[in-house]
Parts: C-alpha cells; structure tokens; sequence
C-alpha cells in the first residue's frame, strides 16, 4: 500500500508560485481553534511535561510525556469530540531515523493519535508534505508505522491532494495546499523542536511548510513572513511540540547523533505563537531573535509572551 502511495507521490508538483498577481477571492483561512478552549480557568494554556531517567537508566514513555502535558489542559477529550476527523501534522520532512531528531519522534505521533480515537475521534489522519522522498521519510522515520500501529490513516503527498488556496499574505498569495492537512473537524500541530540554519528555530509555525506544494525553497528568501503567512493562514485546534531529543546545531536535516540532545519534554498549548517562544529556549535560543515569532503576535496570531498564559509545569 505505501509502496503504491510513494509512486503516486514522485509526481511534480509545482503550480503554486511566489508572488503571484492578486485575483479575485477571499482570504481561505483555517481555523480550527475552539471558541472555548480557554474557558476553564483550572486547565493551562500551555504545559510542559518533562521526564528524567530513573535510577535504572529507564526514561518516562513519549506516551506518558504526552499525557501529563495533555491532562494539565483538561486531557484530549478538551479538543477532540466524538465522531471527529482529525488531521495529525508532525514533522516528516527527512530521510532521518528517530535518533537523529530532524522529524517528530514516532512515539509522540503514536501517542497523539491514540488519544485522539480514544477520545472519541472517528478518524485520525496523519500527513506531512516531506522535503526528501516520502516514502522514505515516511518508513525511515518510524512514524508510518507507528501511525498505522496506533489506528490511523496515513496519507502521502501526491499531485491529487492539492489544491490552489489564496492564502494572501505578504509573501505567499496562492499556493498549492495539501488538502489532506486542511479538510478535517480538528487539526493537531506536532512539530519537533530544533535548530533551523535559516529560521534558527523550528517547531509549531515552521512546521506549516509542510501544507504546501510548490517550490517551498524560494520562500527562504524571506523566511521570517512566509512563517508568519502560513501561520496566519493555519490556526491548530492543539499543538504539541515533541522536545523528546531535540537537534541543536545543524538543523532542519541534522544526521549526526551527537548534534542532538535528550530532552524529555513535551510542550503543549492552544497558542502556537507562545509555544514556539518557549520551545525555543529548549535549543537556547531567545523570541526577540526570531523575527516571525514577532510578526505573528502583532498580526494577533498568539502571544510571544508565553509566560502571560495559564502555564503548568508537570
């Protein structure tokens, strides 16, 4: 089946374009968020699960870090709702194995997709758009299967499940989007947390590159907008960001173990902007040297000033 799905994904894709003429049509925003997500004071707006290895060397599962986080904002059923479809995004764009930490840890997208079924979700669909060949990313990485081991539906980037979407932001107008990424009831955002030569740091917003067709190379031209752009574009009804082994040098493809570091943390928020200001201090990196972290919180996207939110620590 997935074999099948790789020779379906080899096809070119590349109609979408920077720059385009503006033409007729509104804003397609998708906004996922739930109006009252912030509603129960008891719950956090962020939380940060970490872990430490025991006595014996043994560290706390990616499942158990992805419970505590999830269960300080009030546990998966707070965002997902019976008979929902819900679109899981990691990161998948290497050709890398888990131990390097370029893509989201298989075991935090497992865990993901377990809790959302178990929270009553009719389906969970996990999809990236990949930089280097899917069907490699997709097996290497790890998060095939344990997707699929997890009950859910994989899909692969293929020329058939994109669309051009006006977009409309400083850089990106139309676009070719994955629409796999953006037809569902909720969407759940679950980066990895790690260095990015140009960005500097990627996580949440970053992580919406991989909704677009195209040549995504060009909008490192001005990277910083076109970060923003996506993320004005894409509002998740939940984000976790997997600092299980975090890259910290070297980034986004890494391939060097000892680039990498073990973390033990996840980090969970219904506010991407404000997750990815804390998620950054995990590579020692600070939000006032991360542009497009300051163009979304003046468009409003989130807020910067993560330490504002209702934060637990558990």
């Amino acid at each position: 089946m997935l074999a099948g799905a790789a020779l379906v994904a080899r096809s070119a894709w590349d109609k979408g374009g920077l720059g385009v003429a503006t033409g007729q049509g509104a804003r397609q925003v998708r906004d996922y968020r739930l109006a009252d997500s912030t509603k129960d004071l008891a719950n956090a707006e962020l939380a940060i699960a970490r872990g430490v290895r025991d006595g014996d060397g043994k560290a706390p599962s990616a499942e158990e870090l992805v419970t505590r986080a999830l269960a300080a904002m009030g546990t998966m059923s707070a965002f997902v709702s019976q008979g929902d479809v819900v679109v899981v995004k990691p990161n998948i764009g290497w050709d890398r194995m888990p131990i390097h930490a370029a893509n989201t840890n298989p075991d935090v997208v497992g865990a993901v997709v377990k809790l959302a079924l178990a929270a009553g979700a009719k389906k969970v669909v996990v999809a990236d758009g990949s930089c280097n060949d899917p069907n490699r990313c997709f097996q290497r990485s790890g998060i095939w299967k344990s997707a699929y081991d997890n009950g859910a539906e994989v899909v692969l980037p293929a020329e058939h499940h994109y669309r051009t979407m006006r977009l409309q932001g400083d850089v990106l107008d139309e676009w070719p989007v994955f629409t796999t990424l953006v037809n569902a009831d909720k969407v759940i955002n679950v980066p990895v947390a790690k260095h990015h030569n140009l960005a500097k740091f990627t996580a949440a917003m970053k992580n919406w590159y991989g909704v677009l067709g195209g040549r995504r190379n060009r909008l490192h031209q001005n990277i910083d907008t076109s970060i923003a752009d996506l993320a004005t574009f894409m509002r998740p009804t939940l984000t976790i960001i997997d600092a299980t082994r975090v890259l910290m040098r070297n980034g986004p493809q890494g391939g060097n173990i000892d680039d990498t570091r073990e973390l033990l943390t996840v980090v969970a928020s219904v506010d991407q902007v404000a997750a990815d200001a804390y998620a950054c201090t995990l590579i020692g990196q600070h939000r006032d040297n991360l542009p497009y972290l300051k163009t979304a919180h003046d468009r409003g996207i989130g807020t910067m000033y993560w330490e504002n939110l209702r934060t637990k620590e558990v």
